[in-house]
This record gives C-alpha cells, structure tokens and sequence, in this order.
C-alpha cells in the first residue's frame, strides 16, 4: 500500500504526462490546421458558398492525419519516462487509435449502425426537442451565434445550397470533434487513469468548447446563462458519448449519431432564420422524430438498460477511495479537483492551437 504523498504524487505524474501528450497532438492538430485557417482564405472568398465546407472538411482532415501521426510521435518523445507511470498497452498509441475506425471488432457495420441509431435517438434528438421547447431561446440564441459567423453562413442560403452545405459541413464538424474528443482524450486518457477520470475531463473539454460561445460579439444581447445551458447539455452529451466508446471501443457509432443529429438541429436553426415558427418545426419535423425514439426505446430497453447500468457503476466505483492503493477521502476529493483542473488545462491548450 502507498504512502499519502506517493498516491498524490501519482495521480500528478500520470495526468500530466497525459497533459503533455495532449499538447504534442494539439500542436500537430494545429500544423495541420495552418491550411484552412490561413491558407484557404486566400483561395476561396468567406463569402463563397464552397468557403464553408471546404473549411470544416480540411479540419477534419487534419484530425484524421495529425492524431496518429504525433501520437506515433509522442510515444518516441515519452518514451524513456514510461517508467514512472503505469500505462497498460497492447498496441501502439497511434495503433490503438486507429483501431476505433475498425468495423470487424465492433460486430460489424450493421451493429454499430444500430448502435448509432440507437445513440441518435435515445439520447440526442430528445434533449435537443427538451431544450429547444423548454428554453425556447437557446434556439434563437444558437441560430444567432451561428449564422454571423463566415464558415457557418449557409445557415442563410436557400435550402437546396443549404442541404448539401450542411451534409459536407456536419459530417466534418462531427468527425472532428470526435475523433479529438472521445477518439483521443477519452480513450488515452483512461490509459492513463480511471477511466471516468477520462470521461470527465474529455466532457468538461466538450462543454467549454460550446460555452465559449459566449465569447460571441451576438451572445452580448443575451443573458449567461443560455451559453451555460448549451454547456451543460454539450457535458452531459460528452459524458455519456465518452462511457460508450470507453465500453464499445467504436468511433463510427458516434460519429453518425453527432453528424445526422446536427444536421436536424441545423433545419431546426435554418426553419427558424426562416422565419418559422418553432411549434411548426416541431410538428414536422421533432414529432415524427420523438415518436421513433419512444418506439425504439421500448423495443431496445434491455439493451439501453444494460448500458446505462455499465455506465452507473464506472461512476460509482469512480466517487469511491480506492482502498487498493491506500486512497483516503482527502485523496479522492484531491483526484477529483486534479480530473477537472486537467480539462481546463486541455481547454486553454485548445485556445491557442485547436
């Protein structure tokens, strides 16, 4: 059994040599990223309508190649102080996370399909419908803060442009935020520690992320506590998304219920900017939606039971001392405060080069 210090000092050198690795993959992100934020300005007019997909599609490009490039990479750099901190690998990182694009060891497509499905419409289309008709602001509030910004401007178009946009535009924002998110800083990260030490600081991130909105110059006509709304639905969402792939070790499930979610909340924003009213959008398009979810959940209960259960019991075990390595009650409220330190670390990281 350890000592008090050594179980502190452990926790310390374990997140933060996640820390640094976290930094090497941002900064490869952002040698990646040089394209589409500085070089693509000069070749297509923010003001063209290819300006917008084409963005999101080379950050998504620059995920998909940065994040097992530089984690081949930090392997070589870390290397040598491997031997500090307790790290259960059977493949290299960069292997690792290439594996999550794997259809053969999650069943097959047709299961992570279902699998997908099932996590579009038990958990996204019923909180997106909650928000929206509960805090009919966040509506208003999201079409606002989206639609002045350049890359987001076919929130305007006519809807055939519209369409097309938002398919090529969501896909990429959905494989990007991913890939990063639950791809990286979730499942690496519970290589390092507990595994909803992972969950958190990868959801805390995801929060921030869409909290920063509130930096928007359109979110100064509305009240705070909209963005922070936003930020507990997106934490919520991270956190659940994050126990699935830490359980299922599959991306594409995630990624197909986040894009084809986003594309509906996108008619929702377009509707809106339209100038229809929202019981409208609800009719048409959320009602038929939620009554696919209720279905689906009846059908699906077992399943969804025994993963919300799974995902309980990670997060029971995760708010207990562990008793194992001599963990006492000031050193689990010490791992806790170090889990939600390391998220804002992640975030400022983020400002500056993701």
């Amino acid at each position: 059994m350890e000592s008090a210090n050594d179980v502190k000092m452990n926790m310390i050198n374990e997140r933060f040599r996640f820390v640094f690795e976290v930094l090497i993959i941002f900064i490869g992100i952002f040698i990646f990223s040089l394209i589409p934020r500085y070089l693509l300005p000069l070749l297509v007019s923010e003001n063209s309508i290819y300006y917008g997909p084409l963005y999101y599609s080379l950050r998504a490009l620059a995920v998909i190649l940065a994040i097992p490039l530089f984690l081949l990479i930090s392997n070589i750099v870390l290397e040598s102080q491997k031997k500090n901190v307790i790290i259960e690998e059977d493949l290299t990182p960069s292997a690792a996370h290439l594996k999550l694009y794997s259809f053969k060891e999650g069943g097959g497509f047709k299961h992570q399909l279902l699998l997908g499905i099932l996590i579009l419409f038990i958990i996204f289309i019923p909180l997106d419908f909650l928000i929206y008709f509960l805090i009919p602001e966040t509506l208003e509030y999201t079409a606002v803060s989206l639609s002045t910004q350049a890359t987001d401007s076919y929130l305007l178009a006519p809807y055939f442009i519209f369409l097309i946009s938002v398919i090529i535009i969501q896909i990429s924002v959905s494989i990007y935020e991913e890939l990063l998110t639950r791809g990286f800083l979730t499942v690496r990260g519970s290589e390092y520690f507990h595994k909803i030490s992972a969950v958190l600081i990868s959801s805390l991130y995801f929060g921030l992320m869409h909290f920063l909105y509130f930096l928007n110059p359109a979110s100064r006509n509305y009240p705070i506590w909209i963005p922070f709304v936003w930020f507990l639905q997106t934490f919520c969402v991270g956190i659940l998304l994050a126990v699935f792939i830490i359980k299922k070790k599959n991306i594409f499930p995630i990624i197909f219920a986040h894009a084809l979610n986003n594309i509906i909340s996108a008619h929702a924003v377009w509707n809106y900017l339209q100038g229809n009213d929202f019981m409208v959008v609800t009719l048409y398009l959320y009602i038929p939606l939620l009554i696919f979810s209720a279905i689906l959940f009846i059908w699906q209960y077992p399943r969804i039971k025994m993963g919300f259960n799974s995902g309980f019991n990670l997060f029971k075990d995760y708010f207990q001392a562990d008793e194992r390595i001599g963990e006492s009650k000031g050193d689990l409220i010490f791992r806790i405060f170090l889990d939600f330190l390391i998220g804002v670390i992640i975030l400022v990281f983020a400002l500056f080069l993701v």
